[in-house]
């Protein structure tokens, strides 16, 4: 009996120091493979040698170098040292920019689900009717300022990669649609998570004055949309001095109401975002700076496509420009007998506003203001140098300025020691027309867009530009 129990007692402790074991091997495995996803991989180091780098912030140096690593611009001149880790990259023959920013873009975000209640940086679109009917102001029709672009972030937006294949390696992305459709962010075109895209989440607060309403719905009229917006910035002071002397001293004193959307744009301007306003044609340019001006707050015009013929005013304003390069043109199916002398002189003088507003001293950006392809962009912007723009401003409007005007000018916009690493390498002038992009870099990480020898694939293989390493350089 007794040798019994000890074999039973032999047992069930061999049986406990297996458990133990067990539980103590999948402890460690876990560990492991906790260390493994957590373990920074291995550091991005490029060297760029022998190229032509116009970096925007200085004059072009010729047989320069540049290197990168861990995302950021380390060195850059004639004699910069290159570490011995880095990946050599000949630049015999190319030309090194800093990355192109697109000041205006949906690019990455979910098409609206309901139709676009607003235009889309100033082109007009129709009015749908609104879901919920609106009596009058405290109904906020059209209005979410609460939607953030970065909180909405699609990676696998397949025009992501279409517009860092053409260069872009940075954008103002925007919400549509309504009065206050959201708040803009600045994001960098790569393919990782949403959230290494993001730069800076709250960027600008756009404003749209297309009427949403309708006969029986306000706000019905233009008239309408000013009021309302001009009433929405009336009550977030209301509500900030409120609140303040509430906090201050709340004890016998009633509370004021909440409102989301005081609370939400009553932050923005205290954070001091930049609010966007619509001035595509003259009157509009008129309209924005006075409002600008009356609300007394940090604005920037968008659209200006008429700015040719408000240079004085604008620069006079001192308010920034986002200028939208998708010229206006020609509809295919216009009726030619009843088209207007005001038209005809857009059409034809709208890529002159950039060169105007060069002239005039003002601070501006190129956006692209619904092209669908990015390739026409710089196609656009080759117009406006057509139109007596000079190659060095047409770069600074989509490198530095946008930087400046958005406040980012610390950390993008030119390519300087310390700057995040988003450069544009080509075998040629940008604007040249038989110009390639050999490669961009965005945020460090190296996309190869046009390779001497494609590299053979196996079969199906998509040929899609990929993110290269050390190891992935030849």
């Amino acid at each position: 009996m007794k040798q019994r129990n000890c074999i039973r007692l032999l047992a069930l402790s061999l049986a406990i120091v297996g458990v133990c074991a067990i539980v103590a091997l999948s402890f460690s495995s876990a560990s492991l493979a906790q260390s493994s996803l957590i373990t920074p991989g291995e550091p991005r180091y490029f060297a760029i040698k022998g190229a032509r780098i116009v970096p925007v912030s200085g004059a072009p140096i010729e047989n320069g170098i540049v290197v990168v690593a861990d995302g950021i611009i380390k060195a850059v001149g004639a004699d910069a040292t290159i570490p011995p880790e880095a990946a050599v990259i000949d630049g015999k023959g190319l030309t090194v920019y800093p990355g192109l920013i697109d000041a205006g873009t949906s690019v990455g975000l979910p098409a609206p689900e309901a139709p676009q209640m607003g235009p889309a940086r100033g082109r007009r679109a129709p009015r749908p009717m609104p879901s919920k009917l609106s009596t009058g102001p405290e109904d906020r029709p059209s209005t979410t300022p609460w939607n953030v672009a970065a909180n909405d972030l699609n990676p696998d937006d397949p025009r992501v990669e279409n517009w860092r294949s053409a260069g872009f390696t940075t954008a103002l992305v925007e919400p549509q649609g309504g009065i206050f459709p959201g708040q803009g962010s600045i994001i960098d075109f790569g393919d990782e998570r949403a959230g290494n895209m993001v730069v800076k989440p709250h960027a600008t607060l756009d404003l749209s004055f297309q009427p949403t309403g309708g006969f029986f719905s306000f706000p019905g009229s233009l008239m309408g949309v000013i009021a309302y917006v001009r009433q929405v910035f009336i009550d977030t002071r209301w509500y900030q001095q409120a609140e303040a002397a509430y906090n201050a001293h709340h004890e016998g004193v009633e509370r004021p109401p909440y409102d989301r959307t005081e609370v939400v744009v009553g932050q923005a301007l205290k954070d001091n975002e930049l609010v966007l306003l619509p001035a595509n044609e003259k009157l509009r340019i008129y309209r924005a700076i006075r409002l600008a001006n009356e609300w007394q707050i940090r604005a920037a015009m968008y659209g200006a496509q008429e700015g040719y013929e408000m240079t004085s005013e604008i620069a006079q304003s001192k308010l920034p420009v986002f200028v939208n390069v998708n010229w206006p043109t020609m509809p295919k199916d216009a009726d030619k007998d009843n088209i207007t002398l005001r038209e005809l002189r857009l059409w034809d003088r709208a890529p002159s506003t950039p060169a105007a507003l060069s002239k005039a001293g003002v601070l501006y950006a190129f956006y692209s203001g619904g092209i669908a392809k990015p390739q026409e962009i710089l196609k656009n912007v080759k117009k406006a140098i057509d139109k007596g723009l000079s190659a060095d401003d047409a770069l600074k409007a989509m490198t530095i300025n946008p930087a400046q005007i958005l406040g980012v000018n610390d950390r993008l916009g030119s390519i300087e020691p310390g700057k995040i690493a988003n450069l544009v390498v080509t075998d040629g002038d940008l604007f040249g027309e038989k110009t390639k992009i050999k490669d961009v870099f965005v945020d460090g990480m190296r996309y190869q867009i046009h390779e001497e020898t494609p590299p053979p694939g196996p079969p199906g293989h998509s040929g899609k530009p990929r993110p290269m390493t050390q190891q992935g350089v030849q």
